[in-house]
C-alpha cells in the first residue's frame, strides 16, 4: 500500500525548511532518477529527445538531457522558451556543455515530455497541443516527467517526483500514465512523504478468506441472503460467486418460481441464520415496499448495489450500520441527487470523483461507499484507497454483480465492511488479470470460475 497527495508542493516545501535541501538539490535528484531509469533499459547512443516546457517541468527535462550528454544522442526541444528561476539556470548548464537543441520533433529511440507538470493550471495553446498530438504519433518509448502534460501525453512509463499524486488515479488519466514509478528527490519516500489519508492498493494487500480453523461446519463461515430481483440472473451470479468466495451458505430470497443451480438456498424471507445481505442487483420492481421493508428488517451487514440507487429506498439503507454501497457513476450520480449532496452530471463527476467520494464519506461517515470505474475508489469516514489494477476486461455486463456477490461472501464471513470492500475489490481485479483469454472474452462465469484459482 502506497500513499497518494493532492499535491507535493509542501512536501517539497519540507525538504528545505527542515531537510535543508535546496530546489537546486531536489531536481538535479529528479533528473538523476530519469536518467538511471534510461540507462537501465535503453543502450549507450540511443537517440533520445526531451521536450521542455518553460517551467520546472521543463527544467528537470534540461536537466537530464544535461546528464545524458555524450552517453547518448540527445537533444532538448522547447516546446516554450525557458522562464522560471530553474529553466533558466538548467538551460545555462546545458548550453555550456554543449548539449543539441532540436528545432523539430524527429523520429528517436526515447521520447520525454517535460512541457508541464502538477504546478500548471489553466489549458494548453492550439500550438501545444498539436505538438503533444506529434509526439503521441511517433513510434518511440514514451516516458512523462513527474506527470504526463495536461494527461494528453501517452507515456509508457510516468517517472513521478517524490511521491503519487492523486491526479494520476482518476480514470481519465489511466490512457495516459502507463506504468508509474516514483523517483527519490534527496531523500527516501519514507522521510519525504507526510501522513495522508488516501492510500494505493498494492496486490499483495490482498487477504483471501482461508480456512485455517478445523473445527468448523458450513455455519462457521456465515451466511449470504441475495435478495433476487426481476432480472433474477444478475443476484444469481452474486449468489454462486459469494459460495465460490467462502461463505457457509448461500440463500436467494425471492418471490418468484425460478430455476437456480443446486447449490445455493431458494427462500421467500430472510433465513434467521443469515450473517449478511446483498440487495439491488437485477432488482428491478420485483420487490414491493412492503417486502422491501421486510427484507431490510434487520441489523445485518448490508452490500447494495445497482437499481437501489435509484429508489428512495437507499435513504433508509443509509441510516444502517455496517453498510457496503457499490455504484457505478451513473448510480452514484443518482446517489448524491438523492441525498441533496450534489446535482451533477456524469462528466462533472468523472472531473471530481476523489471530492465527491469525499464529500459523501464526510456526511455518511458509518457507511462504506465502493465507486466503480477504471480505477476503483474505496472510501469510509476519512480514510480512502483506490484500487488502479482493474483492466478494460472487466468493462461487461455482469461482472459488478460477482463483486457484490465477493463482498457480500467476505461480509458474511465476519469482515468488516471496509475490509471486505477493499479485499474483495482486489480479489475481483486479479481474477480479470488471471483469466488466460482474449480479453474481450471474459464473461462473469469466467470471474467465478477463477475464484478457485486465487
Amino acid at each position: 500500500m502506497q500513499k497518494l497527495f493532492d499535491e507535493v508542493a509542501s512536501l517539497d516545501k519540507r525538504c528545505y525548511e527542515e531537510f535543508f535541501l535546496s530546489e537546486d538539490i531536489l531536481m538535479e535528484h529528479a533528473a538523476r532518477g530519469m536518467a538511471e531509469y534510461i540507462r537501465e533499459n535503453f543502450p549507450e547512443k540511443s537517440k533520445v529527445i526531451v521536450v521542455c516546457g518553460s517551467g520546472n517541468n521543463g527544467a528537470d527535462g534540461i536537466a537530464l538531457s544535461r546528464l545524458l550528454h555524450i552517453e547518448y544522442d540527445v537533444s532538448i526541444l522547447y516546446a516554450k522558451k525557458p522562464t522560471s528561476k530553474m529553466a533558466l539556470l538548467q538551460q545555462k548548464r546545458a548550453f555550456s556543455i554543449d548539449v543539441k537543441e532540436s528545432e523539430k520533433l524527429q523520429d528517436c529511440d526515447v521520447l520525454v515530455d517535460a512541457i508541464v507538470g502538477t504546478g500548471f493550471s489553466g489549458e494548453l495553446s492550439s500550438e501545444l497541443k498539436s505538438l503533444i498530438d506529434e509526439m503521441n504519433s511517433l513510434n518511440a518509448f514514451k516516458i512523462a516527467c513527474d506527470v504526463p502534460s495536461c494527461y494528453m501525453f501517452s507515456a509508457d512509463v510516468t517517472l513521478t517526483m517524490g511521491a503519487l499524486k492523486k491526479s494520476m488515479f482518476l480514470d481519465s488519466s489511466k490512457e495516459f500514465v502507463g506504468k508509474i514509478k516514483v523517483l527519490d528527490l534527496g531523500v527516501s519516500r519514507e522521510v519525504y512523504e507526510k501522513s495522508s489519508n488516501w492510500n494505493l492498493l498494492d496486490l499483495e494487500d490482498i487477504q483471501l478468506p482461508y480456512r485455517t480453523r478445523k473445527d468448523s461446519h458450513k455455519g462457521s463461515f456465515g451466511h449470504l441472503a441475495v435478495a433476487c430481483g426481476q432480472m433474477s440472473g444478475a443476484s444469481i451470479m452474486s449468489a454462486l460467486s459469494a459460495l465460490k468466495f467462502g461463505s457457509g451458505l448461500v440463500t436467494l430470497v425471492g418471490f418468484e418460481k425460478i430455476e437456480i443451480p443446486h447449490s445455493l438456498i431458494y427462500s421467500h424471507e430472510v433465513p434467521k441464520n443469515a450473517t449478511a445481505l446483498a440487495l439491488g442487483m437485477g432488482l428491478g420492481a420485483e420487490f414491493s415496499k412492503l417486502e422491501l421493508a421486510k427484507f431490510l428488517d434487520n441489523s445485518l451487514p448490508l452490500i447494495a448495489d445497482a437499481d437501489i440507487f435509484y429508489m428512495e429506498a437507499v435513504l433508509e439503507i443509509l441510516k444502517r450500520e455496517k453498510t457496503v454501497l457499490t455504484p457505478h457513476v451513473k448510480e452514484f450520480v443518482s446517489l448524491l441527487r438523492l441525498t441533496g449532496i450534489a446535482d451533477i452530471s456524469v462528466d462533472e463527476l468523472q472531473k471530481n470523483r476523489f471530492k465527491y467520494v469525499e464529500m459523501f464519506c464526510n456526511k455518511f461517515v458509518h457507511v462504506t461507499l465502493l465507486l466503480k470505474g477504471a480505477n476503483v475508489i474505496i472510501g469510509q469516514n476519512n480514510q480512502f484507497y483506490v484500487n488502479p489494477h482493474g483492466i478494460s476486461a472487466l468493462a461487461k455486463g455482469g461482472s459488478g454483480d460477482v463483486l457484490s456477490g465477493l463482498i457480500g461472501s467476505l461480509s458474511a464471513q465476519g469482515y468488516a465492511p471496509l475490509e471486505a470492500a477493499i479485499h474483495a475489490s482486489l480479489a475481483h481485479v486479479k481474477l480479470a488479470l488471471n483469466y488466460g483469454g482474449a480479453d474481450f472474452s471474459l464473461t462473469p462465469d469466467d470471474l467465478i470460475d477463477g475464484i478457485s484459482k486465487l
